[in-house]
């Protein structure tokens, strides 16, 4: 079923980021209808017993439903409590990131009327694809050349998608550094990322070989031949992760620690390492089992329940900083002498933001009026204005020493005398000395 890639992810989705898990209020349709649960368990029981993934395992989540039914604790009458318990369990015994179980009337009815090879499949799933620009939500250049691209979601519908990737891949190709921010990819497609990081390697690497029940013989993955002008073999490369990056997200994060790609910054990925299908039960709950394991072929392992970990240390909301920061040290060792103080200077900046230094003093100590630049604070940032422009927040480098954030080059550094401050001094990474400003007034 093409719906399965999507609802797959949107099913980790739920697994992974507290709060998405609960089952949907049952809807006055559902809540009229007469409900089975030992017929909905039944059912459950079946699926897990002919195709989870781990056939060791299928004795103890059947044993778990089946205590559950004689103990009265699914002899309930409203289908979204009836799903919380059987998640619940399956949650506690399981600990298995891709198998759920939720009410979920109108998903059900879409699996239903698009199953198959149905005329609206393709089309409502090429729909959702396309709105969703294949995952591909940002192309951005940092300072110094570092190229970003925030990727969300390992979408792949053929062709259209392929266009979309080069086009992205083009983009990154044109860097000297590149990041992929995968804190918010919660998996998809592995034609999708097998199309990615072939760009990082050559063609015919061995990938990955899923495992899936039933089929006799094992699929695997290699990397693809890529155009000249995609390939980034040996470019610097960052990966961007949180406890929300799973499934596919993991696959493509554990090639680039596999290989050595590159560095990894944020938090453990989730270690949903499994395949899975979405399975409707009773026309009203989708069931999420995990039905395939994946190994990597450079660790020969997969990461189920384990994840990938961080190489570079940051807070997650300050990965995107520290990885640009990392990425710009690496470029300074190769860099020409007289860009050097720039790549140090922006790499400072993004340093201190990513891990939120702090000032010497209170923030409104630094507000008042230095020549023709206004500066104000709100309590958390510090913001300069020069005449009638809009103002621009400062990143605190520690001590008396500002970074300007659209121009992370430039400092501001403050004079103070005692408590107070008396005076300022812009300064360019190697540009020349700028005059010493005073203090005139307090911020208007």
């Amino acid at each position: 079923m093409r719906f399965a890639v999507l609802l797959a992810s949107l099913a980790l989705a739920a697994t992974a980021m507290p709060g998405l898990a609960q089952s949907q209020p049952s809807t006055p349709a559902a809540a009229a209808r007469a409900l089975d649960p030992a017929a909905v368990v039944a059912e459950v029981r079946r699926v897990i017993n002919e195709r989870y993934v781990l056939p060791e395992r299928r004795p103890v989540l059947d044993a778990v439903l089946a205590e559950g039914l004689a103990s009265g604790r699914y002899g309930v009458t409203d289908g979204a409590i009836l799903a919380e318990r059987i998640n619940a369990d399956l949650e506690r015994v399981g600990q298995d990131r891709h198998l759920s179980f939720r009410l979920d009337p109108r998903t059900a009815a879409v699996i239903a009327n698009g199953s198959g090879d149905a005329p609206g499949d393709g089309a409502a799933f090429e729909r959702l694809v396309r709105q969703a620009n294949h995952g591909i939500t940002e192309l951005r250049v940092l300072p110094g050349n570092v190229r970003l691209m925030n990727y969300e979601g390992f979408h792949w519908i053929g062709a259209e998608s392929a266009a979309a990737l080069d086009t992205a891949m083009r983009f990154l190709a044109g860097g000297d550094a590149v990041i992929i921010d995968l804190r918010e990819n919660g998996g998809g497609n592995p034609e999708a990322v097998q199309y990615i990081i072939s760009r990082f390697l050559p063609a015919d690497t061995p990938l990955v070989t899923f495992y899936m029940n039933g089929e006799a013989e094992p699929d695997g993955f290699s990397a693809l031949a890529t155009p000249p002008e995609q390939q980034m073999f040996g470019k610097p490369l960052y990966v961007l992760t949180s406890d929300g990056t799973g499934s596919a997200a993991e696959e493509f994060t554990g090639h680039v620690a596999g290989y050595h790609l590159g560095q990894i910054a944020g938090a453990n990925t989730s270690g949903a390492g499994f395949r899975n299908d979405i399975v409707v039960v009773d026309d009203q709950f989708v069931f999420s089992v995990s039905v395939g394991r994946a190994v990597l072929a450079s660790t020969g392992k997969d990461w189920e329940g384990v994840g990938f970990a961080p190489t570079l240390e940051a807070e997650v909301p300050g990965a995107l900083d520290i990885a640009h920061a990392a990425a710009l040290r690496t470029l300074i060792a190769t860099a020409p002498a007289e860009e050097r103080p720039g790549l140090e200077a922006v790499a400072e900046a993004m340093e201190a933001r990513g891990n939120r230094r702090a000032p010497e003093f209170a923030l409104a100590t630094y507000a008042g009026v230095y020549g023709e630049r206004t500066l104000t604070s709100d309590g958390v940032r510090l913001f300069t204005r020069r005449g009638g422009r809009p103002p621009i927040p400062l990143i605190p480098l520690g001590g008396h020493r500002f970074a300007v954030e659209t121009e992370p080059g430039m400092r501001m550094v403050f004079e103070a005398t005692g408590r107070s401050v008396a005076a300022m001094t812009v300064d360019y990474a190697g540009g020349p000395a700028q005059p010493r400003v005073e203090r005139t007034a307090p911020a208007r």
